[in-house]
C-alpha cells in the first residue's frame, strides 16, 4: 500500500488540475438555476471564486479577499474583484452589501458594484475588469448601470451594449424610466430613476430619494437576468432595467474599488414564470 500513496497522489493532483482548468475554461456553458436556489458562497471560504488584482493577477498575497462572520470581507487595497469560476444566465441573483471603514482617501463616495455577464479574459479592461455590465453599489448611484469593454486575448473589443427605456434629467443626463425613449448606451452611465440631480458625489453624502441603507447597514440587491433583460433593484424599489443586454450571460463579479466592503447571502434564485 505504501508503494501505491505517491501514484494516487500524483493521480489526485492530475485530476484536480484538470477539474480546476475544467472550471475555468473558456468552453464553459452557463448554467441557471432552473427551479433551484444555487448559493454561491457556503459562509466560510471562497469555494467557487478566483481573485484578480491588477497588480498580482489571481495572486493575493496580502489577503484582499477574506471570509469573517459570514461574509465576504474586501480589505479595499488595491483594484479589482471576485469571479464566481462559474458562469451563469437566467437567474435572480440576491445579494447583500456594507461598507466597511477604510475609503480610496479621494473624499469622493464610496465605490464599487456587482459585475454582471463577465465574460473574457481576467483585466480585459484596462488591466482591472472583465467585459460585463456593471450594477454600480457608489454611494446616491445605487443601481446606475455601466457598460465596461474589454479586450479578448488578441487584443480585439469584446463587443458590450445595453438599451434602457429614459428621459432626460434637468441635469441633462438620463435616468431609467418605464416606457421612456428607448436609448442604446453609448459610453454614458444610465443613472437610476431617482438619481438626485446635482448630487455631489462626496464621502458618505444621500441623495435626497436614495432607497440604499444607511451607512454601516446591509444593503440588499437584486439583479434579475432573464435571457437579454436586467432588472435592478435596491432594497426591494425597482431602481432601473436594460434589455438587449450584450452579453446576457457570464460570469459574476463582486468589484474591489479601493473601498473596504462586506458581501454576504450571494445566491442564485429562480426565476419567476
Amino acid at each position: 500500500m505504501a508503494t501505491l500513496r505517491p501514484t494516487l497522489g500524483i493521480v489526485s493532483a492530475i485530476l484536480s488540475a484538470g477539474l480546476a482548468a475544467a472550471a475555468d475554461g473558456p468552453q464553459q456553458e452557463p448554467l441557471s438555476p432552473g427551479n433551484r436556489v444555487i448559493r454561491l458562497f457556503n459562509g466560510k471560504d471562497l469555494s467557487g471564486w478566483h481573485t484578480w488584482l491588477k497588480e498580482s493577477g489571481r495572486e493575493d498575497p496580502k489577503g484582499v479577499y477574506t471570509v469573517a462572520d459570514g461574509a465576504i470581507h474586501i480589505s479595499g487595497e488595491g483594484m479589482g474583484y471576485l469571479a464566481t469560476q462559474q458562469p451563469y444566465k437566467d437567474y435572480h441573483l440576491v445579494v447583500e452589501y456594507k461598507w466597511g471603514q477604510k475609503t480610496d482617501g479621494s473624499g469622493n463616495v464610496r465605490n464599487a458594484g456587482v459585475l454582471l455577464h463577465g465574460v473574457g479574459p481576467d483585466g480585459g479592461a484596462g488591466g482591472v475588469w472583465m467585459t460585463s455590465i456593471e450594477c454600480q453599489l457608489a454611494q446616491g448611484c445605487e443601481g446606475d448601470l455601466i457598460v465596461i469593454r474589454g479586450n479578448d486575448d488578441g487584443g480585439k473589443v469584446i463587443p458590450a451594449t445595453i438599451t434602457s427605456e429614459t428621459v432626460i434629467a434637468s441635469d441633462g443626463k438620463t435616468r431609467w424610466k418605464k416606457g421612456g425613449q428607448k436609448t442604446v448606451y453609448s459610453g454614458k452611465q444610465f443613472w437610476w430613476s431617482n438619481h438626485q440631480p446635482g448630487f455631489e458625489e462626496r464621502l458618505d453624502t444621500r441623495g435626497k430619494d436614495d432607497v440604499a441603507s444607511p451607512l454601516g447597514e446591509w444593503t440588499r440587491v437584486e439583479c434579475i437576468c432573464n435571457a437579454d433583460r436586467i432588472t435592478i433593484r435596491i432594497n426591494g424599489t425597482t431602481v432601473n432595467e436594460c434589455f438587449d443586454t450584450r452579453p446576457s450571460a457570464g460570469r459574476i463579479l463582486l468589484q474591489n474599488e479601493g473601498n473596504e466592503i462586506y458581501y454576504r447571502k450571494l445566491e442564485l434564485q429562480p426565476l419567476k414564470k
